[in-house]
C-alpha cells in the first residue's frame, strides 16, 4: 500500500479510550552528549544533490501530517483494538516497538477498547490506498530520486495543507527590548529522576494511565507553559485562477518560546502560517488570545517565527481600571513584580486586585538540546486534535537522516520517532528525558502499512534558521551546489574515469547554472570530498559513531555565502576548487514563498508560470504523474539558464470572439512570441504591450491588421489578431470579474520597464471590480 507524508493540522476530533496498562519495566537510554550540535542545512531539491531518502519509504511518499485517521496507541505492553487484533508498543520514554491500528470499516472516532499510555482514535478512512487527510493546505510532493541519484517523478501522495494542526501555527520572535524579554529561562534538572519515576510506575504492576502521566509529568510540567496554541486564519491564491483567492480556513496548532542568541523567539511550522491574514496565540491555562505577526518564514525547513507585541502575553501586569485606587495600583505592581522574580515560570502570578483578573506571569523559555541518539526517549507535546487542552505523547528516536521535507519540497536533516505527531502537534517542541528541546514536530508518514512514524525537526536546522535571521534579519534559505549526480559502485565506471584504486566519488551529470558552483563544476567531473571529508561511491559521508548520512548534510551545515573546498577529478588529474556556496533558483519553484501566482490575460489567453502548488492545483495530488510529460520532464530535470527563466504556460482560454477555436488548448509551455523565444513571463507581458501599441498606432494611421503569434510545445501554435485582442480584453476581463489584464508583480514590472526606455503607454483597462486581485 502507498505511504504518504502529511504535516499535522487541526481538524475534527477524536475520542479518547480510557486505557489501562501492564507496563513492564523500562530503562531510559543512556544521556546525550552536551552542548548543541552544529546547524544543519536542507540539501537542494530531491535529487539535485544528494541521494533521495525515498529507499527508507519504498512505496510510499511524505505528507505534513494532519488530517488522517490513525488510531494509534503509545506507551503500552498489550494493547488491543474493538476489531481484536492486538500489538505492541513502548514504555512510556523507553525502547519498545510500538504500534498503531487502522479504524475498521473507516469507521469515524473509534475507540479502542484498551491500550497503553495516551492511546487516541482519530477520525479517518480505513481504504485499500492507506488512511486519507483531509486537506487543509496542499504541499508539494516529494521528489524521488532512482538507484544512482537521477531525480524521477515521486508517487503519489497527498496535498499537505497545515502541519502541526493544520494550517494554522506561526512562529514568533520576541523583538529587541519586547515584554518577552520578561520571560523565565529554565534550566532543565537532571535526567536521573524522571527515569526512577518511570521504572518504578513501569515495574510490572498494573498501573493506570494518569498515573503514569503524572510521574512523568511531574518532570515535564514545568516546562509545558512554554507552549502555546496557534490560530491562524489563512487565505491561499487559486493557482488555476490566479487573480482570485480561495475562501478562507482557519486552523490551530502549536508553537512554543524558546532562548537563542540572547533572545526568546516564539516558533512554529512554516506551513501552520502559510498565506496568513490573522494569526493568534493563547497561553496554557489563560482565555485569551493575543494577536502574533510573523516576521520570519523558512519555507525550505518549514520553520516560522512569530512576534507577540501585546506586554500582557509576556506576563505583565494587565491594564488598570480608570477608577481603581492607589492601594489598587499598588497591589497590581507587587504582584507583577512577583511574578517575575520569583523563577516560578510555571506558576501564573496571583490574582490582581483590579477586577478580580489573573496577573499571569512570564512563560518559561525553554532551551535547546543537542541532536539525541537512537533510542532515546522523546516526548511531543502540543495541541493536537482530540481535544482543547495540552497533550502529551511519548517515544523513542528511530531514525536521524536526511529526509524530505514535505512543505518545501528539500531534503533536511530530520528525526524519525514512533510518538504520535496528529493534526495539531504541528510546531509543537519535542523534549528529550532532561526536559531540553531537541526538536519540532512537523509531518507524518501515514498509510495502512505505516505504524507512528513522525518526524521532528531537528535542534541543528533550527539553530541554522535563528541563526541566518540574526545574521541577515530575514531567512536566506539553504545552501546548495545545485547538481545532479550519480553513484559510482561500479568498478568498470570507476576505471573509466581513471580513479585509482581506493579513490572513491560521485559522478557529476549535470551543474545548475545559476548556482555559484556552476561556475567551476562541470559533467564528468568526479566528486571526490566536500571540505576536506571524502564522499564515498553512494554519495554518503561519516556521521557520528558508526553511522553514514547524504553528503548534503555537510552542505545544508553551512550559510549562503560561505565557502568551501571541493576536491574533483576531471580528466583523470586531481584538482581543488574553492566555491562560494549559493541557493540556486529552481525552474519550476516547488513554493512560491506565500507570493500570489502570476497571470497575464490576453484577449482571452491566460499565461502563468508552472510550479509545484499549480500544478497540484490543476492535476491533484497525483500530479506527479499526471500533469503533462514535458512540464514533468522541466520539473524533475530542468534546470533554469538565468536567474529569471521560468517555465511560462498558456493555462486556459477564455472563450471569446478573439480566441475561437483554440477553447481545449490548456496547460502547455510557451516557447516563443512573435519569433523570440520566451525567458519568463514579464517579457511576454512587454512583448504583448509593445506589439498592441503598434497596433493602435497603425491604426491611427489608417491601416492595423497585425498578429500576434504564440508558439507553443508540441509544435502547437496560436495566432490572434492584435486589433480583436484590443476589443476583448475589456469584455473577457468583465465577463470573468478580472481586476487587470496583468497580476501586480508584472504591472510594476513593466512600468519600470517604460520608464527606462521613456515610453508613455496608456494605461491597462480598469474595471470597477476593486483591488489588485490580491496581495502586492
Amino acid at each position: 500500500m502507498a505511504l504518504m507524508l502529511t504535516s499535522c493540522a487541526r481538524v475534527g476530533a477524536s475520542e479518547i479510550a480510557s486505557k489501562t496498562v501492564s507496563a513492564a519495566t523500562s530503562t531510559y537510554p543512556p544521556a546525550s552528549p552536551a552542548g548543541l550540535a552544529p546547524p544543519l542545512h536542507p540539501q537542494q531539491r530531491p535529487g539535485s544533490l544528494a541521494p533521495s531518502f525515498s529507499g527508507h519509504t519504498a512505496r510510499g511518499r511524505l505528507l505534513q501530517t494532519g488530517r488522517v485517521g490513525l488510531c494509534a496507541v503509545r506507551a503500552g505492553v498489550s494493547v488491543s483494538t474493538s476489531a481484536g487484533s492486538s500489538l505492541r508498543s513502548g514504555a512510556l520514554y523507553g525502547s519498545s516497538s510500538s504500534g498503531s491500528c487502522m479504524v475498521p470499516n473507516g469507521g469515524a472516532g473509534v475507540g479502542c477498547s484498551s491500550g497503553g499510555a495516551a492511546g487516541w482514535c482519530l477520525p479517518g478512512v480505513a481504504t485499500r490506498g492507506g488512511p486519507r487527510r483531509r486537506l487543509i493546505a496542499s504541499p508539494a510532493p516529494p521528489r524521488s530520486s532512482t538507484a544512482n541519484g537521477q531525480v524521477g517523478p515521486p508517487p503519489a501522495r497527498k496535498p499537505h495543507k497545515g502541519g502541526g494542526g493544520g494550517k494554522g501555527g506561526d512562529k514568533v520572535a520576541a523583538g529587541p527590548g519586547s515584554a518577552a524579554t520578561a520571560a523565565v529561562t529554565m534550566t532543565p534538572p537532571p535526567a536521573a529522576p524522571l527515569t526512577e519515576a518511570i521504572g518504578a510506575a513501569a515495574g510490572g504492576e498494573e498501573v493506570h494511565l494518569e498515573e503514569l502521566d503524572e510521574e512523568a509529568g511531574q518532570q515535564l510540567a514545568p516546562y509545558m507553559d512554554a507552549v502555546v496554541k496557534v490560530y491562524c486564519m489563512h487565505t491561499e491564491p487559486n493557482y488555476s485562477l490566479p487573480w482570485q483567492r480561495k475562501r478562507q480556513y482557519s486552523s490551530s496548532s502549536s508553537g512554543f518560546v524558546v532562548r537563542y542568541g540572547g533572545r526568546n523567539w516564539l516558533l512554529t511550522n512554516a506551513h501552520s502560517v502559510d498565506y496568513h491574514t490573522q494569526v493568534k496565540v493563547k497561553r496554557r491555562g489563560d482565555d485569551r488570545k493575543f494577536l502574533a505577526r510573523v516576521v520570519s518564514v523558512g519555507v525550505d525547513c518549514d520553520i516560522a517565527a512569530l512576534e507577540v507585541d501585546d506586554p500582557e502575553f509576556w506576563g505583565a501586569a494587565p491594564p488598570l481600571t480608570h477608577d481603581a485606587g492607589p492601594a489598587t495600583d499598588a497591589a497590581a505592581a507587587a504582584t507583577a513584580t512577583a511574578g517575575q522574580g520569583n523563577g516560578a515560570s510555571s506558576v501564573w502570578g496571583n490574582e490582581a486586585s483590579a477586577g478580580g483578573e489573573e496577573a499571569r506571569g512570564p512563560p518559561p523559555v525553554l532551551e535547546l538540546g543537542p541532536l539525541p541518539r537512537l533510542q532515546d526517549g522523546v516526548a511531543v507535546v502540543g495541541y493536537p486534535i482530540g481535544g482543547d487542552t495540552i497533550s502529551v505523547t511519548a517515544g523513542v528516536v528511530s531514525r536521524i537522516e536526511v529526509t524530505d521535507y514535505s512543505h518545501g519540497s528539500t531534503d533536511l536533516l530530520a528525526i524519525q520517532i514512533d510518538a504520535a505527531i496528529n493534526g495539531g502537534n504541528s510546531g509543537g517542541p519535542v523534549f528529550n528525558r532532561a526536559c531540553q528541546c531537541v526538536g519540532i514536530a512537523f509531518q507524518a508518514l501515514v498509510g495502512s502499512d505505516v505504524e507512528n512514524v513522525g518526524y521532528v525537526i531537528p535542534t541543528p536546522v533550527v539553530t541554522h534558521f535563528l541563526e541566518d535571521y540574526l545574521r541577515t534579519g530575514t531567512f536566506s534559505g539553504f545552501p546548495a551546489l545545485g547538481l545532479h549526480w550519480q553513484r559510482m559502485e561500479s568498478d568498470a565506471l570507476r576505471r573509466a574515469y581513471g580513479m585509482s584504486p581506493g579513490m572513491k566519488g560521485v559522478l557529476v551529470r549535470s551543474v545548475n547554472p545559476t548556482s555559484a558552483a556552476g561556475q567551476l563544476l562541470q559533467p564528468d567531473d568526479v566528486l571526490l570530498s566536500f571540505d576536506g571529508t571524502p564522499i564515498s561511491n553512494d554519495g554518503t559521508v561519516p556521521f557520528r559513531t558508526g553511522e553514514r548520512i547524504a553528503f548534503s548534510y555537510l552542505i545544508t551545515s553551512k550559510f549562503v555565502g560561505d565557502s568551501a573546498r571541493l576536491d574533483v577529478l576531471r580528466g583523470g588529474e586531481k584538482k581543488e576548487l574553492t566555491v562560494t556556496l549559493s541557493k540556486p533558483t529552481a525552474l519550476v519553484p516547488p513554493h512560491l514563498s506565500n507570493r500570489d501566482p502570476p497571470y497575464l490575460i490576453v484577449g482571452g489567453l491566460v499565461f502563468t508560470t508552472a510550479s509545484e502548488p499549480y500544478l497540484q492545483s490543476e492535476y491533484g495530488s497525483d500530479y506527479g504523474s499526471d500533469a503533462p510529460v514535458k512540464l514533468l520532464d522541466r520539473l524533475y530535470h530542468g534546470f533554469p539558464k538565468t536567474s529569471d527563466e521560468e517555465v511560462v504556460v498558456l493555462s486556459q482560454v477564455l472563450a471569446c470572439d478573439a480566441t475561437l477555436g483554440y477553447e481545449e488548448v490548456y496547460n502547455v509551455q510557451l516557447l516563443r512570441f512573435n519569433g523570440e523565444p520566451v525567458s519568463n513571463l514579464a517579457q511576454v507581458a512587454t512583448s504583448v504591450r509593445q506589439a498592441l501599441q503598434k497596433e493602435q498606432a497603425a491604426e491611427a494611421a489608417g491601416g492595423g491588421g497585425g498578429f500576434l503569434r504564440f508558439d507553443l510545445d508540441y509544435n502547437e501554435v496560436v495566432v490572434v489578431e492584435a486589433r480583436d485582442v484590443l476589443k476583448m480584453n475589456p469584455e473577457v476581463m468583465r465577463a470573468h470579474s478580472i481586476p487587470y489584464d496583468m497580476s501586480p508583480d508584472l504591472r510594476t514590472a513593466l512600468a519600470a520597464t517604460e520608464e527606462n526606455v521613456g515610453v508613455g503607454v496608456p494605461s491597462a483597462p480598469e474595471l470597477p471590480v476593486g483591488g489588485d486581485g490580491g496581495r502586492a
